[in-house]
């Protein structure tokens, strides 16, 4: 009460965390000098903040898809962009999502003029969720499998999604959350550093996936029409490793990923794909605060004496969609991701390509902040992923379009 604006975000308060939302102000002075700060508080208590300076309009009203940022933040018309440019007071976070089943609550706030932020105008929390309405979480400990199934509501039948996090590790539910939320049944699968699923594994087994697969299908609400997976860094190589050879898979994304197998070998039903050799000592530290730069790492993957460790994508008959970063900083992820689209190409299969200009190593769901350099949980070290602000927002609501019709389509 006694609050001189009032703060609205529209279509509701409530919304999923991917939804866009128009965020309006009204009952300011005409041509009003104001700020507007957005605050979230992570899981772990950790302040994550944005700001921009703004003009009134002259019926006294502020609307973030129309009025444009003088200043702070992000500038110009940014309907978006209090989410987008959130950032953490402590240097180095990664904004992620641990527990799906509460929302992130972010703080809109309206202060008075572009200075000192003293005089508080307005003010409104917009919830935004992971977890649609009526979607089910259910935690599977099934034979080898270390996984949470997200069921949307109703019979169904869905599309069947298996969703791989990178070589970080964990069980990572937020994607799946939200793309079951958009009517997929989606399973977050672990595969390393996560329960009894060691660190670094000797080996990873093809076999574990595809009792993710065989698990998936038996699901009365998923289609019969093939499952499709998703994955980000390793886990895009382990799409690419799947949708070749487990004929289950009939639609593969691979998002900053590669075209060989990396780090650890890979066993299959009487084979086994080697490690693409690389060397630790063409790593490089950054003078500054110890940041370490991988890009160098791996040898030369057009070297003919590195093919064995290919993932040899030409002979799957499932889709494929590849998505990269050109400032991917942490993995020449559209250098790798181009070698298997020629590969698919010459051999006349359907690919779909795209790299953003501007866009790093770790594509999220569109809103969450641009993450430039955080610990690697499994290396303990800083890691630099790269990408610009705003190239990189727009990259992932665009991306997040992509992936979720090329789905649809295959499935």
């Amino acid at each position: 009460a006694g609050m001189a604006a009032r703060v609205s975000v529209l279509p509701s308060r409530r919304c999923l965390f991917d939804d866009p939302v128009q965020i309006r102000v009204a009952g300011l002075q005409p041509q009003q000098a104001v700020t507007l700060r957005a605050s979230l508080v992570d899981e772990t208590g950790e302040l994550f903040q944005a700001h921009a300076l703004y003009r009134a309009g002259s019926s006294g009203e502020l609307d973030l898809s129309r009025s444009p940022a003088l200043g702070g933040s992000y500038l110009g018309v940014e309907p978006m962009g209090l989410l987008w440019a959130l950032q953490s007071k402590t240097p180095y976070k990664r904004l992620a999502k641990r527990n799906v089943l509460t929302p992130f609550c972010v703080d809109l706030e309206v202060y008075e003029g572009h200075g000192d932020m003293s005089r508080l105008l307005g003010k409104c929390t917009n919830e935004r969720w992971f977890l649609g309405e009526g979607v089910k979480r259910i935690s599977v400990r099934e034979g080898r499998l270390r996984a949470t199934l997200f069921l949307p509501p109703g019979p169904g039948p869905f599309p069947g999604l298996i969703d791989l996090y990178g070589s970080g590790g964990g069980l990572i539910e937020y994607r799946a959350s939200l793309l079951a939320s958009r009517g997929f049944v989606t399973l977050a699968l672990a595969y390393v550093s996560f329960e009894d699923i060691p660190a670094i594994p000797e080996i990873l087994e093809l076999s574990y996936f595809e009792e993710a697969v065989n698990f998936l299908q038996k699901q009365q609400q998923v289609k019969d029409t093939g499952i499709g997976v998703l994955g980000l860094s390793k886990g895009g190589e382990l799409a690419l490793s799947m949708a070749t050879f487990l004929p289950g898979i009939k639609a593969a994304v691979s998002i900053s990923g590669s075209s060989f197998n990396s780090f650890v070998p890979l066993k299959g039903d009487g084979f086994t794909i080697p490690v693409h050799p690389y060397d630790l000592g063409r790593m490089k530290m950054s003078d500054e605060s110890g940041v370490v730069n991988f890009l160098d790492v791996v040898d030369d993957h057009t070297d003919p004496a590195t093919w064995d460790c290919r993932i040899p994508v030409e002979r799957s008959l499932a889709k494929f969609l590849f998505l990269s970063g050109l400032d991917d900083m942490n993995w020449k992820s559209d250098l790798y991701s181009r070698d298997a689209v020629q590969r698919l190409q010459q051999h006349g299969r359907e690919v779909e390509f795209y790299s953003y200009p501007g866009a790093g190593h770790l594509f999220e769901p569109p809103y969450l902040p641009l993450c430039k350099v955080s610990i690697h949980r499994v290396l303990g070290m800083l890691v630099r992923w790269g990408g610009q602000w705003r190239e990189h927002a727009k990259a992932q609501e665009d991306a997040w379009h992509r992936i979720q019709a090329f789905f649809w389509q295959h499935l």
